[in-house]
């Protein structure tokens, strides 16, 4: 799990500044950390003065800021009050999976621009023109399909080997072949499946006596 794998101390020296956390604020939850490591379930300003150089006052408001802030509290486990920095790490793991969705969202979103010009550019180059907005829509939608570019580029060029140009041609190409390695990984398509289906169905009715069909009665 994400909780796991991740150091929460790591994440917090890196978002701190954008929680808005003072370096003050941010000493205090490392020693409250290391003192709830330490087995300390009940963490307190004097507790805590033990080991910084603030004085009782300041780390009794700065804990009360982040109460304030949901970064820190004192909750009821078996009928014990204890200190715990879950809500904080619950908001750094929540900002870091935001953080990974969007680099994710990125990288995506460039691969796909790579592809589609290395596309536009082999297809502009093949037919020796520039494509036409429905070209360019139908590239698109390959690309959402999960075609890589090279398998769009060397149907174009399949096509072309035919003698055809039209990026209808180039379609069922694509389709042909999606349909081919469906049916070489799996066994069958989709298709073959329904066409299965209804033929057995087919032979189940064919072999019913219907001339002695009350027999059985």
């Amino acid at each position: 799990m994400i909780t796991e794998a991740l150091d929460f101390r790591y994440l917090l020296i890196e978002n701190y500044k954008k929680m808005k956390l003072s370096e003050n604020e941010l000493a205090t939850i490392f020693v409250i950390d290391h003192l709830i490591g330490q087995g300390n379930p009940f963490v307190t300003p004097d507790l805590l003065s033990l080991k910084m150089t603030l004085d009782v006052k300041e780390i009794d408001r700065i804990l009360a800021k982040l109460i304030t802030k949901g970064y820190f509290e004192y909750k009821t486990v078996r009928k014990q009050t204890v200190a715990s920095l879950e809500p904080l790490k619950n908001k750094l793991y929540k900002e870091f999976q935001l953080f990974l969705s969007k680099e994710e969202e990125v990288a995506k979103s460039k691969k796909i621009n790579e592809e589609l010009e290395n596309i536009f550019g082999n297809y502009e180059k093949l037919l020796g023109r520039t494509l036409s907005p429905v070209e360019i829509s139908k590239i698109h939608e390959w690309i959402s399909y999960g075609y890589s570019d090279k398998m769009i580029i060397d149907a174009l060029k399949d096509a072309l080997s035919r003698g055809k140009k039209s990026i209808r041609s180039v379609d069922k190409i694509l389709l042909t072949w999606s349909q081919r390695d469906e049916l070489q990984e799996e066994g069958h398509t989709s298709l073959s499946s329904e066409w299965d289906k209804n033929l057995e169905e087919t032979i189940r009715i064919a072999k019913i006596d219907w001339l002695n069909d009350d027999k059985d009665k």
